[in-house]
């Protein structure tokens, strides 16, 4: 019988959650450790700007036990799926394992002991150490605001201008009649260029490095994306880690039709978004860009362009003088609110160096066993970090997986030195074999979700890992079948301490 441990989740948000109740589900004790004052983490309303919604549908953004509401839109707005998460939470029993406004600010291993001492700054500014059995990692990719500072910035700042990071945009009223410059080429970017235009602002400006490929919620505007970009046959298209010569002959002799398929694609969508009106056409292959950085177009920004209602600038800024804003071609903008729409800091800065080192390569890359566990780590796993389409199906499959790591009842469990190979083969594929699978430091899995999927199933010893052939193969995943899925797994419960 596998002992109760105590177990810290850190992180309060889509993945921190369904760690809490897997964990829970089994007999651990749980603490989980919030360092906002909400729940949600992405989804908390104090970082949400205006008008916020998934990129994916309700139906893929979801966990396997409960569905979103049927009264919910397609594409949920931002308070929608924070009520939703307040809701399993609820539902679940989590609420009296958070803690809220508790960060944490370093780790050490236990002495003598598996497990770790985490250092945590409580409410009351103090900081307490703390000794856990295991700790699971939540915090993902959108953890804390990647910063940027250019001359001039403080000075624009002294005379009246506004400067914020897109989490820190909460209220579109600030920008009514003001000239707005959003500075990023993600969805959050054109999604506030746009609300921006709606709620009122007399200029609004996007700055963006380069044109990307973009997707609508509904290609030639008739098929919802998820029924040819979810997909297994589409997956299939791209050639993957592991595979052998058979699978590398067949990938060869499709080569031609795959690439016509892609072709047709650029075709539509240059049509479909009057990409050369708004002089917004991609340089690169819609393919090989093809990962978790594939934004899906707001739908009124390219309209909004080409109208001249927001004006796109390609380049970035160079420094600020007045009120305005001086571009790396010489360009200048006037401003009187600047909107950084340019990411999230990766990382986990609260492992101690030596531990950092063992976990992040020199070049950004995570050595990361199924995007989960590194056995230089022991007693530790990360949930959350396997990016990808369908956010929430693929935390609670990693929260299923690491369970059983934690406890040693996976059918699959592997040693450190299987987990040393496979770490080094994926970072291999990564690097080499396909570039665009190595962005936000190699933990994104899109898009090979249903290969990644079939792993952890497959470690997992579930029974059933695939419904009949033609859905398996032509629809997205579902998470009503993951499931059935996850419940032929082997059951077991631990016993109390």
């Amino acid at each position: 019988m596998v002992k109760q441990k105590n177990v810290c989740v850190i992180g309060a948000g889509v993945a921190g959650l369904t760690t809490a109740k897997t964990f829970t589900a089994r007999g651990h004790k749980v603490t989980i450790l919030e360092h906002s004052g909400d729940l949600g983490g992405v989804w908390e309303p104090a970082r949400s700007y205006p008008d916020v919604q998934t990129q994916s549908p309700k139906d893929l953004y979801r966990y396997t036990d409960k569905p979103m509401p049927d009264s919910y839109p397609e594409w949920p707005k931002g308070p929608q799926v924070h009520a939703y998460l307040a809701e399993y939470a609820r539902e679940h029993g989590l609420m009296s394992k958070m803690r809220f406004n508790s960060s944490v600010v370093g780790m050490a291993p236990r002495s003598g002991l598996p497990g770790w001492v985490v250092e945590i700054r409580t409410p009351d500014g103090s900081v307490t150490r703390e000794e856990f059995d295991f700790v699971a990692v939540c915090t993902g990719q959108f953890n804390e605001p990647q910063t940027l500072s250019h001359p001039g910035a403080e000075a624009f700042k002294t005379a009246g201008g506004k400067i914020l990071h897109s989490a820190e945009h909460t209220d579109a009223s600030i920008v009514r009649g003001k000239r707005v410059v959003v500075l990023g080429g993600s969805k959050s970017a054109t999604d506030i260029a746009v609300n921006s235009v709606d709620a009122g602002a007399s200029e609004v400006t996007l700055v963006y490095r380069e044109p990307v490929w973009r997707i609508p919620y509904f290609i030639g505007g008739l098929v919802n994306f998820k029924r040819i970009l979810y997909i297994r046959a589409q997956e299939e298209m791209f050639r993957s880690w592991g595979i052998g010569a058979v699978s590398r002959a067949a990938h060869a002799i499709a080569k031609p039709v795959v690439w016509a398929n892609w072709r047709a694609l650029e075709s539509l969508l240059k049509l479909q978004f009057k990409l050369k009106k708004c002089g917004m056409v991609p340089e690169q292959r819609i393919e090989d860009g093809i990962n978790c950085s594939v934004p899906i177009a707001t739908p009124e920004f390219f309209p909004m362009v080409a109208d001249g209602r927001i004006k796109a600038i390609r380049g970035t800024f160079e420094r600020y003088d007045g009120g305005t804003i001086v571009m790396s071609g010489a360009e200048r903008v006037a401003a009187d609110v600047v909107i950084l729409a340019i990411g999230f800091k990766l990382g986990v800065p609260f492992l101690p160096e030596a531990y950092r080192n063992k976990l992040v390569e020199p070049d950004g890359q995570y050595r990361l066993y199924r995007v989960i566990a590194n056995p230089d780590l022991p007693d530790m796993g990360f949930v959350g970090f396997n990016s990808s389409f369908c956010t929430v199906l693929c935390a609670e499959m990693a929260a299923n997986w690491l369970v059983r790591y934690c406890d040693g009842q996976l059918a699959r469990q592997p040693t450190a030195a299987e987990m040393y190979k496979n770490i080094d083969m994926m970072l291999h594929f990564k690097r080499v074999e396909r570039p665009a699978a190595g962005v936000y430091g190699g933990l994104c899995v899109a898009p090979y979700h249903f290969k990644h999927f079939d792993e952890l199933l497959a470690d997992m010893g579930a029974t059933i890992r695939r419904r009949n052939p033609l859905t398996e193969k032509f629809t997205p995943p579902d998470a009503d079948a993951y499931g059935r899925f996850l419940a032929s797994a082997p059951d077991y419960r631990v016993e109390p301490a």
